[in-house]
């Protein structure tokens, strides 16, 4: 199960990088950088449900606390891979990253973990997995 969760998740940080790419190109530049930080991260989100919701069976979690470390998974995964790539590959500042976090200051991101981690118990619900 959480080698499938893995695989899954690969195909989320496929659709963030692609997500980012939109917002970049097509999105802030007629939006503006906090409409577009929005946009993508609602649209984000649900991608993310989407992908759940079309890949819980496969995962195959077999009781109610399998979602739950899905879920959980998902997000260390995103969080690591956010700070360690971010960091070391984008070369962003570390204060850039941990920006991200900051909801006082309108950043929405921390939307993206929680959908993250909830969709893999909501879409398991939806299709009576457990």
């Amino acid at each position: 199960m959480l080698l499938r969760a893995a695989l899954i998740w690969l195909i989320l940080v496929l659709l963030a990088i692609a997500n980012g790419v939109v917002r970049t190109v097509l999105i802030t530049p007629y939006l503006g950088e906090h409409a577009g930080h929005v946009v993508s991260t609602v649209t984000l989100c649900a991608l993310i449900f989407l992908v759940s919701l079309f890949s819980i069976r496969w995962i195959g979690p077999k009781r109610s606390r399998d979602v739950f470390v899905v879920g959980t998974l998902w997000v260390l995964l995103t969080v690591a891979f956010e700070f360690l790539a971010g960091h070391y590959l984008f070369g962003n500042p570390w204060e850039k990253l941990l920006a991200d976090y900051n909801v006082l200051s309108g950043r929405v991101w921390v939307l993206v973990l929680v959908t993250t981690f909830v969709s893999p118990p909501l879409t398991a619900r939806l299709k009576s997995l457990w």
